[in-house]
């Protein structure tokens, strides 16, 4: 297997080009408006460096519970400032929406991201009362993913978790070890097989859906049924939808994804 060609998804996506400037767009808009109508905090510190910092978006009225939405991009780039947009379903449905940023490889290992994200989510959940619910994209579904460990939450967060949502994860680090980009992770055997949900025995048990799209490069939609498998977790499979597009469904709050994420 060419394992770099087999990881690669812009290259078998029409237009990828076009998304991260699209992404951006959509994003700045929405959370202008929330801004402006008062329902936004941006830049709250969770951690010590710059990039540890999320955005809180609230709903109209008390939040009946609050979302944490970790993004992808490979543990190598992207941060929050281009998801914004995806809040739109839970916070039309009631629900505060927070996204936080994190350090990146290779300043950091995945490792520390899944502490970052960690602390992000016992910082956030003082922000909110009710259910939490998790959700992440790519690499953001491997973080969500991590989350279940037992001992990463604190005790009374985990209490709270309702669900968690991989989308198009990466459960099973150790394909990576064969790519150049783990020139940046620095992946050993047993650095990724640490941080591979699929081989989380021991975890919280909270319900799991993982969601990927039909048209995903066949790794992605292997390492969606691989922890679907391995969790006995719920699995959908959505017509149509390819890595850069699955996400969109989180903006309609009438949407398939939006009612299982908020169930």
């Amino acid at each position: 297997m060419d394992y770099n060609d087999a990881y690669a998804n812009g290259p078998y996506i029409e237009g990828a080009e076009a998304y991260p400037e699209r992404w951006l767009n959509a994003s700045r808009n929405w959370a202008f408006v929330q801004g402006a109508n008062g329902r936004r905090r941006d830049g709250l510190p969770y951690g010590g460096s710059g990039r540890q910092r999320f955005d809180l978006f609230y709903p109209e009225g008390e939040a009946l519970g609050l979302v944490v939405f970790v993004h992808g991009g490979y543990w190598l780039k992207f941060d929050r400032s281009y998801w914004f947009h995806l809040a739109q379903g839970a916070v039309a449905k009631g629900w505060a929406v927070a996204m936080p940023s994190y350090d990146l490889c290779p300043d950091v290992s995945i490792a520390e991201i899944t502490q970052q994200i960690a602390s992000a989510v016992n910082v956030v959940s003082e922000m909110a009362e009710g259910p939490i619910v998790l959700a992440g994209h790519s690499a953001g579904g491997h973080l969500v993913s991590r989350m279940l460990e037992p001992g990463l939450l604190s005790p009374d967060v985990a209490a709270r978790l309702q669900r968690v949502m991989p989308i198009s994860p990466v459960s099973d680090l150790r394909p990576l070890i064969h790519t150049e980009m783990n020139a940046d992770f620095g992946l050993d055997e047993a650095s990724a097989a640490a941080e591979s949900p699929i081989l989380m025995t021991d975890r919280l048990d909270v319900p799991v859906t993982v969601w990927a799209g039909a048209d995903e490069r066949p790794v992605f939609l292997d390492q969606a049924r691989w922890l679907a498998e391995a969790w006995d977790a719920d699995h959908v499979v959505e017509d149509g939808k390819h890595h850069f597009d699955v996400i969109d469904a989180l903006v309609d709050p009438g949407s398939d994804m939006v009612r299982v994420l908020l169930t």
